[in-house]
Parts: structure tokens; sequence; C-alpha cells
């Protein structure tokens, strides 16, 4: 629904354009309340939240000098400014006193970043020496290694025997090792 529907639904009828609105950015609202009070408050906080984000955009939104602006627009920075005075308002009450953009919580976890970033550029020159090995070396080590096809069935695909696929398969990982040597990657 378009906001000029929706503004016309509510000129029409102020209850059924109320509805109309909810149903249009419930969870649009739903979801700048929940990111904003991860952590600090429970589901029946967030859905108090969304509740007094939708009577501010009544308020705002549905008055005769409303709002005539993106309705998207006034929601999510009314949905952002509730949720932030929400956010102080719980934390305030259990005493806790965490910026609300905290990052050091998310960087916080059980997961080698640097172990993560070398594999990813692991795989990034791997994929590169496969593609230089050349056709249909390139498709053979693939098919076998990626999607874990036979040798019959490659075969089978580029229309070769599978005695021709097996030795091509031998000669492009010798071929795939000396490559990835020249790259500095000794072990996968």
């Amino acid at each position: 629904m378009t906001d000029s529907e929706l503004r016309e639904l509510m000129r029409e009828s102020a209850a059924n354009g109320r509805r109309a609105l909810f149903d249009e950015y419930c969870a649009y609202v739903y979801a700048i309340a929940a990111l904003k009070l991860k952590g600090c408050g429970s589901r029946e906080d967030i859905e108090e939240c969304v509740s007094d984000v939708f009577a501010e955009v009544y308020r705002v939104c549905c008055t005769d000098n409303g709002y005539d602006g993106d309705l998207k627009g006034i929601i999510g920075v009314i949905a952002r400014r509730t949720a932030t005075d929400f956010f102080r308002r719980l934390s305030s009450r259990s005493g806790r006193t965490v910026p609300m953009d905290d990052t050091a919580g998310e960087l916080r976890s059980s997961e080698d970043v640097a172990a993560n970033a070398e594999r990813s550029e692991i795989s990034r020159i791997l994929r590169g020496c496969i593609a230089d090995l050349g056709e249909p070396d390139t498709t053979i080590i693939t098919q076998h290694y990626y999607y874990g096809r036979t040798v019959r069935e490659i075969a089978a695909a580029l229309k070769m025997t599978d005695s021709a696929v097996q030795k091509r398969s031998t000669r492009a990982r010798a071929k795939l090792r000396e490559l990835l040597a020249e790259k500095g990657v000794e072990e996968i």
C-alpha cells in the first residue's frame, strides 16, 4: 500500500487507516525496536516500545496538520528515537550504563578472526589458481572437489573417457600444487 493510499484511507476512516498503517509498518518498527533493545529488554519491553512508537506515529501522522512526507522515513525516525529513550529507561532501572553503540560485545566471540581471514585469503588464492589451470582441468577439479562428482560423471559431462579424466586430474593436481607453492601456500 502506498503512502497516498494510506493517507486517503485515514481520511475516510481513522480506525481503518490506523489498522492499515500498523499492518504495513509493524514488522519494520518491531525490527528497529528489537535491534535497539537487544540484550537489554525482554520481548514484552520490545512490544511495549512498538506500541509507544505507533501511539506517537498516530499522533503525528493522523492529525489535520500531520506530516506530509515519506511515511516510512518518519516512522523510522520515531521508532529509533522512541527505542533509544526506552533503552535509556531500561538501562537506568537496571543500573546498567552501557552506550547503545557498544561494539566491544559484538567483537568478542569464540571465533578466531585472524584464522578466518587467513582461510578466506587461502580460499581466494586457491580459486584463482584453479582458474589458471585452464580447461578442461579447471572443470575437472571444480566438479570433483567442489561438487563431489565422480570421474565417470565428469567424463560423461565433458565427453571424455574415464581414464582421460583420471590422468588430467592427476596432472592438474600436480600443477595446482606448484601454482599454490609459488603463491606461498604449502598446505590446504
